[in-house]
């Protein structure tokens, strides 16, 4: 079977231990967790969690029901066929000297990014953008020296007005009174 890269997002309750949870069934499924990223959703005690993984659709299938299944889970969704935005953010910290700083700094607008600390030795760049653009980014500064790099990993929503991952209502305080999700 073909493995390939998948997006999942799951909107989970805002409580400790869903993450481990989440990342314990990956691990008993023995697949790698390519990048993870949460954070608060527009709904009250409510994170939104995007996981970007490989292997097989029926597999990852099997994964996104036995996710659903996780007491604080809400809703898992598969958006890798979907029309999606897909983000991620780097921190990018490169040796710098006078005469090599402003090579840098054509570079970094070319790829629309932004100078967000410099220092006598070295410049810090922020740049958001697909994993290509980031990849192509480091590639360019890698001739410069990059001293650290940070990466959120992916986020990823649905494209346009309307999407299975808008909440209609509130959200209710627990599970068992039922979020209304459409």
């Amino acid at each position: 079977m073909l493995k390939m890269r998948h997006t999942l997002v799951a909107l989970v309750e805002d409580k400790p231990g869903v993450l481990t949870r989440m990342a314990s069934l990956f691990r008993r499924r023995g697949f790698n967790i390519e990048s993870i990223a949460v954070g608060h959703s527009e709904m009250p005690d409510l994170s939104r969690m995007t996981i970007v993984v490989n292997g097989t659709a029926s597999i990852l299938e099997q994964v996104r029901k036995q996710l659903s299944k996780v007491v604080n889970v809400v809703k898992v969704f598969d958006v890798t066929d979907d029309n999606i935005t897909v983000r991620e953010l780097a921190l990018v910290k490169v040796r710098a000297t006078s005469s090599s700083r402003s090579e840098i700094i054509e570079i970094v607008d070319i790829f629309r990014a932004s100078i967000v600390d410099v220092a006598g030795d070295s410049v810090t760049i922020e740049i958001t953008g697909d994993e290509d653009k980031i990849d192509s980014l480091l590639n360019l500064l890698r001739s410069f020296g990059i001293k650290e790099v940070a990466r959120t990993g992916s986020i990823a929503m649905l494209r346009g007005s309307t999407g299975q991952l808008r909440a209609e209502e509130r959200p209710l305080k627990t599970r068992k009174e039922g979020y209304k999700i459409l």
